[in-house]
């Protein structure tokens, strides 16, 4: 549709592609078991919010934040970050160790989650068979300064390559731990509470799902978390074969998924605009 607004993004964007992905699910796992290893910005989840009654609709609030940042216009993107600035504006949290009250939107602790969040996406997509050169990876990692300024970051603060986002958390791991708080996070992301009848469901399809997340964290997370890492090699394997049969259900269902960000991206910008990962590297 000529004219029409293709949002902070757009359909020529290497994120278009990348967050169609249905592997975003499990790498959205990913990102929150790297996100819990930091003490200090795990405390301005568990000190404002009760995570443990609420994980589906935090999960899917992130889901909805990166669809509309991703796929929707400007101004709706634009809003989305207010909406997130404001609330971070307002929250804050205490180091119990030290009494200390501190703001949840500390730079830091931004950075912290916005990179957590950026190197799961990627590091998952690429790693179960999404075709990404490392200009193309370089490129994501750049579109997403964007991102970055939206939540409240200086976007020039942000890594804007792949060594640039190696250096930074590399810098940062002195900063990590797995405390008690942390060990909730594991604990609950294995088995979240769920109505009895989808027990089994549980079971048999989310502890898959959070078990491939944790497989794919890098081998100090796993460090911390006091569980041995497991063999690359095969976690590679099962992230490669979950992908292949995530990517066989037809783009067209997978999009029907509320909040359906990608059919109505489609609808504003018309046919073309429709994300698949060959048109990458045109």
């Amino acid at each position: 549709m000529s004219g029409a607004d293709p949002g902070l993004f757009g359909p020529e964007s290497v994120t278009w592609q990348l967050h169609s992905d249905p592997m975003m699910w499990i790498a959205g796992v990913r990102a929150l078991y790297l996100q819990a290893l930091h003490p200090r910005a795990l405390r301005g989840v568990t000190q404002n919010s009760d995570f443990r009654r609420d994980a589906w609709g935090r999960l899917l609030r992130t889901a909805g934040f990166v669809g509309t940042t991703t796929y929707g216009t400007t101004e709706a993107a634009e809003r989305a970050g207010a909406r997130v600035r404001n609330i971070h504006r307002m929250l804050s949290a205490t180091d119990p160790d030290t009494g200390e009250r501190y703001g949840v939107d500390e730079p830091a602790l931004l950075m912290w989650v916005h990179c957590a969040e950026i190197d799961s996406y990627l590091h998952v997509a690429r790693r179960s068979g999404f075709r990404l050169t490392d200009a193309e990876a370089d490129r994501y990692i750049a579109e997403h300064r964007r991102s970055a300024r939206l939540v409240g970051l200086d976007p020039d603060a942000a890594p804007a390559n792949r060594v640039e986002m190696a250096r930074y958390f590399e810098k940062t791991r002195p900063d990590l731990a797995a405390g008690p708080e942390a060990r909730e996070v594991d604990a609950f992301l294995l088995r979240p509470p769920t109505h009895p009848l989808l027990v089994p469901a549980r079971e048999a399809l989310w502890r898959r799902v959070a078990h491939l997340a944790y497989a794919s964290l890098p081998p100090y997370a796993h460090e911390l978390y006091g569980r041995p890492a497991p063999a690359p090699a095969t976690v590679s394997r099962h992230l490669r074969l979950t992908g292949l049969l995530l990517r066989r259900v037809p783009a067209r269902l997978r999009w029907q998924l509320p909040p359906k960000h990608i059919l109505r991206a489609v609808a504003r910008l018309g046919p073309d605009a429709r994300p698949a990962p060959c048109k990458l590297g045109r």
